[in-house]
C-alpha cells in the first residue's frame, strides 16, 4: 500500500535517495528543499507522484506552508521524514555562541518545527510515523563534534519522550543513528568551521580540521543502501524505535551501551542509598 512521504532536505544526498527510492516504489512523495528548482533537478524532473516545495526547516511558518501543499496535493501524509541538518564542527571554546545556536537551530528546532506541523494531520488519521536521523553523535560524544552531538543528543532526548505522546493516535517514531555515511554532511555548503581562533587549540584544530575534510567522499557507507533500509522500516506494521545504522555505528553503540552498565553500577556504591531517610520503609 503506497504512503505519502515527506522528505526534508531532499534535493541532496540521503534525502534525495530516499525521496528517489519511494518514488521508484510507487509512493507519493512531498519533497522539500530551500531551492524547489534545486530538488525537483536532483529527482529527475516533474513527476505526477512528486511534489517539490520550499522549505526552511529553521522556519516554523514555511514548515506549516509546506505540510498545507503536502495535504492539499495528496490529502494526507502518512511517513515524515526529518533529514535535513548541517554540520558545525570546532572545539568548543573556538565555536562562537551564534555558530552554536544556529547548530541547534537547525538540527534540534528543524526537525521540531516540521514535526509540530506534521502532528495535527497524523493526528487527525489516526495513523502516522515520524522517521528522524539522528547520528552516531546523538549516542557518542565525539572530538570536534561538540555542537552538532549536542543538538543530535537533543535530537534523541526529543524524539524517544515524543513517542510516549503521540502513540495512543498510532503514531510510531523512530530514530535513526547511521554511522559514517558517503552523504553530502562534509562538503563546504553543509559544514561550517568554527568562527574563533585560540592559539592552545591552534595545532589540533588544524590537524583535526584536514582529517575530516580527507574524509569527504571516502565515508564506508552507502547512503543508497540505507535509504533502502528506511523504506524497509517505513513499511513495517511495528517499526523499530532506534535504528543504528552501519556496522561502524552498531559496534560503536554496543560498546557505549556496555559502558553505560558498567559506570551504573560503578555508581551503586555511592549513589544507590541517597532518599530521604523517610523514603526507605
Amino acid at each position: 500500500m503506497s504512503k505519502v512521504f515527506l522528505i526534508t532536505g531532499a534535493g541532496r544526498g540521503l534525502g534525495a535517495d530516499i525521496a528517489r527510492q519511494a518514488l521508484a516504489a510507487g509512493h507519493p512523495v512531498v519533497a522539500t528543499g530551500r531551492r524547489p528548482e534545486h530538488v525537483l533537478h536532483a529527482l529527475g524532473g516533474e513527476q505526477d507522484n512528486l511534489l517539490a516545495t520550499a522549505l526552511d526547516i529553521t522556519d516554523p511558518a514555511a514548515a506549516q506552508r509546506a505540510v498545507q501543499a503536502a495535504t492539499d496535493r495528496f490529502g494526507r501524509i502518512d511517513v515524515l521524514v526529518n533529514n535535513a541538518a548541517n554540520f558545525y564542527a570546532g572545539y568548543f571554546e573556538e565555536i562562537s555562541d551564534a555558530q552554536m545556536r544556529a547548530q541547534i537551530e537547525t538540527n534540534l528546532f528543524g526537525p521540531m518545527n516540521t514535526t509540530r506541523a506534521v502532528l495535527p494531520v497524523m493526528r487527525a488519521q489516526r495513523e502516522g510515523h515520524i522517521i528522524t536521523i539522528s547520528s552516531l553523535a546523538g549516542l557518542i560524544g565525539l572530538e570536534f563534534c561538540v555542537a552538532y552531538a549536542a543538538a543530535k543528543f537533543g535530537v534523541e532526548g526529543f524524539m524517544e519522550s515524543l513517542a510516549y505522546d503521540v502513540e495512543p493516535f498510532n503514531i510510531r517514531t523512530t530514530i535513526v543513528e547511521p554511522g559514517f555515511f558517503r552523504t553530502d554532511l562534509l562538503v563546504d555548503s553543509s559544514t561550517t568551521w568554527a568562527d574563533l581562533s585560540i592559539d592552545d587549540y591552534a595545532e589540533r584544530t588544524a590537524a583535526t580540521k584536514k582529517q575530516w575534510q580527507s574524509m569527504n567522499g571516502q565515508q564506508p557507507g552507502d547512503p543508497a543502501k540505507l535509504a533502502a533500509a528506511l523504506l524497509t522500516i517505513a513499511g513495517q506494521d511495528k517499526p523499530p524505535a532506534r535504528f543504528v545504522a552501519g556496522a561502524d555505528a552498531i559496534d560503536a553503540v554496543a560498546a557505549k551501551a556496555k559502558d553505560l552498565l558498567t559506570q551504573a553500577h560503578a555508581s551503586r556504591a555511592l549513589g544507590g542509598d541517597l532518599a530521604h531517610d523517610d523514603a526507605r520503609a
